[in-house]
């Protein structure tokens, strides 16, 4: 049976490695690691790589800067558990690349999809960016909207929700 589990919290609280830990828990003999981020700058280049450096070896790398719900029906049933990481920045990819809230709406739909289908249990990351301050511009405000639309939608479909705060997993549903 498929299962969905989103991990989402705030920047720096453990997300990635609780999905990393989760997974590996499971004794996954094919798992892969669903890549969402864009090395715009050396910065994020170098964030990359030290996010790749700190998987283990097992774990198949594959890159989805936007199309995400393509990517994960390609995998088939080929992995047997699969991490997204994360919704932010596949957010933030389509929302730079100039699609309508509606197709990103559209996008999102595809997602759902894809993780109910998939031949795969899937662990999700994302960020809850709306807990802070009300963005003083309309992209900061539109993105913030456009990720809690999403994260609302995935954790309704979701079998299970956990926050992560400052390393600790808070189990939501």
């Amino acid at each position: 049976m498929t299962q969905v589990i989103l991990i989402t919290g705030g920047a720096r609280s453990g997300k990635s490695n609780y999905a990393l830990n989760r997974a590996l828990e499971t004794g996954a003999r094919r798992p892969v690691f669903v890549a969402t981020a864009k090395p715009l700058d050396r910065e994020m280049a170098a964030r990359i790589e030290a996010h790749r450096q700190s998987r283990p070896p097992v774990f198949r790398t594959v890159e989805a800067a936007l199309e995400l719900p393509e990517k994960l029906a390609e995998l088939g049933s080929e992995p047997d558990v699969v991490i997204v990481d994360c919704l932010t920045l596949w957010l933030s990819n389509l929302v730079m690349a100039g699609l309508s809230d509606s197709t990103i709406a559209q996008r999102g739909q595809e997602l759902a999809q894809a993780l109910r289908q998939a031949g795969f249990a899937s662990l999700v990351v994302s960020n809850e960016v709306g807990w802070g301050i009300v963005p003083d511009n309309a992209l900061g405000r539109r993105f913030r909207d456009l990720l809690g639309t999403l994260n609302q939608e995935l954790a309704a479909l979701a079998d299970e929700v956990v926050l992560m705060v400052a390393g600790l997993p808070l189990r939501l549903k």
